[in-house]
């Protein structure tokens, strides 16, 4: 005959509830732990983009958005560190979304920095060839000095003096009417040639 001794079996009722109760408790805290795994693809893309944003030199054009990316990451290592997975994947994610604004900033700054360099030489290339054409009219000038200098056209016509009044203009001398014929009643006559005499 075999015995099954079970160290229950001679306790209380409300003992070996109270036990197994504990025993499930800490089976279901065990399977809860292992049923979420470490986050370690949203932590991995984090540093990626942690990375990328020091690549572009998020530290010089926004190190704000830099800075925030960075003490989330230390703070999802942390949670890490204490197998709080669900809360590392949090700040994991929010990391990865901080560094990507960092760096998309960082661009658009060295960007803009760029357009304007280029501005700038592109104005001094400009006033370089200004001062180049001055020089060699002046230049042309000296040399020839019997060719007349170039003048800008006028901007606009001057109006004629309307204020001027002159005398009239003599019998026979501008303009001359010429009479049309007329009918008995005076009435000027038509003319078949379209209005010409």
């Amino acid at each position: 005959m075999v015995h099954i001794f079970s160290p229950l079996s001679g306790r209380p009722k409300g003992v070996r509830v109270a036990v197994s109760t504990l025993t499930l408790a800490f089976t279901l805290a065990l399977a809860g732990c292992a049923t979420t795994p470490p986050p370690d693809g949203v932590m991995n893309q984090a540093q990626v983009q942690l990375q990328a944003a020091r690549d572009a030199d998020a530290a010089d054009y926004d190190p704000v958005d830099l800075g925030f990316a960075q003490s989330k990451f230390q703070q999802a290592q942390n949670a890490m560190a204490n197998r709080k997975y669900d809360e590392a994947a949090v700040l994991a994610d929010e990391a990865r979304a901080d560094a990507e604004l960092a760096r998309t900033k960082a661009r658009l700054a060295a960007a803009r920095a760029q357009i304007q360099s280029k501005t700038a030489a592109n104005q001094q290339l400009r006033d370089q060839i200004d001062q180049a054409l001055a020089n060699e009219q002046q230049q042309d000038q000296t040399q020839n000095p019997a060719l007349p200098a170039q003048q800008p056209p006028p901007t606009d016509m001057p109006a004629p003096p309307s204020s001027s009044v002159t005398e009239p203009v003599p019998q026979g001398q501008g303009f001359q009417t010429i009479p049309q014929p007329t009918t008995d009643q005076g009435v000027p006559q038509s003319t078949t040639d379209g209005g010409h005499p």
